[in-house]
């Protein structure tokens, strides 16, 4: 499999950027990797860059977005940070990636049994990692249930999977809110914006699609 160059990437569509993910994404759960030359793929983008897609992932180590996508060099942008929240720094990298070198598509991507999430859910402080994680806790508050407070921690796992789902979906809020770039490229049908959840257990990427 080739490296995206200007020519494919024009011909891409923030749908057609989605089906790709997903198809890569099949890819990676029956282990069936697309034949690629990685060394080759090196030269090919050695004068130029063409991703088809932006990517904010967490700093998980098992979660690499171009492994579980299937996905080569030169394929995707990807963000990645604690937790995959945005702040200015990662909002002007995201309007790089689409306004100046054309991604069609923004992924927010959570997943299962998240260690920032959970360090959110559990009020932890340390560091500068309690600035940090505060800025998750409104996806802590956003979960209405269960309303039992002892339960509303890092052990009960489907809370935690429920907090994840809420600051993927508190992102993409922000993302819209706070780029008016995106957010008119988004308008405009340019690029889509949608979540994604990563099961740890499975290798599956679940999308939110509205």
């Amino acid at each position: 499999m080739k490296a995206h160059t200007k020519e494919t990437q024009a011909t891409m569509t923030p749908q057609k950027a989605l089906q790709f993910l997903k198809e890569g994404n099949l890819r990676f759960q029956n282990n069936l990797k697309a034949n690629r030359n990685l060394l080759e793929q090196v030269n090919d983008t050695s004068d130029g860059q063409f991703p088809f897609a932006t990517i904010l992932s967490c700093i998980d180590s098992r979660v690499s977005a171009e492994l579980i996508f299937d996905q080569g060099l030169g394929d995707i942008f990807s963000v990645r940070i604690a937790g995959n929240f945005v702040n200015e720094d990662i909002l002007g990298s995201m309007e790089f990636a689409c306004k100046v070198a054309g991604s069609k598509l923004v992924v927010v991507l959570g997943h299962t049994s998240c260690g920032a999430i959970k360090g959110a859910c559990d009020d932890v402080e340390m560091g500068n990692l309690t600035t940090m994680l505060a800025k998750i806790r409104p996806a802590v508050e956003a979960v209405a249930e269960p309303y039992d407070v002892s339960l509303r921690n890092s052990k009960n796992l489907d809370f935690v999977d429920d907090v994840s789902r809420s600051n993927v979906e508190l992102t993409i809020d922000n993302i819209r809110m706070r780029s008016r770039i995106l957010k008119e490229m988004e308008d405009n049908n340019e690029i889509a914006i949608v979540g994604a959840m990563y099961d740890l257990c499975t290798g599956a990427v679940m999308f939110y699609e509205n």
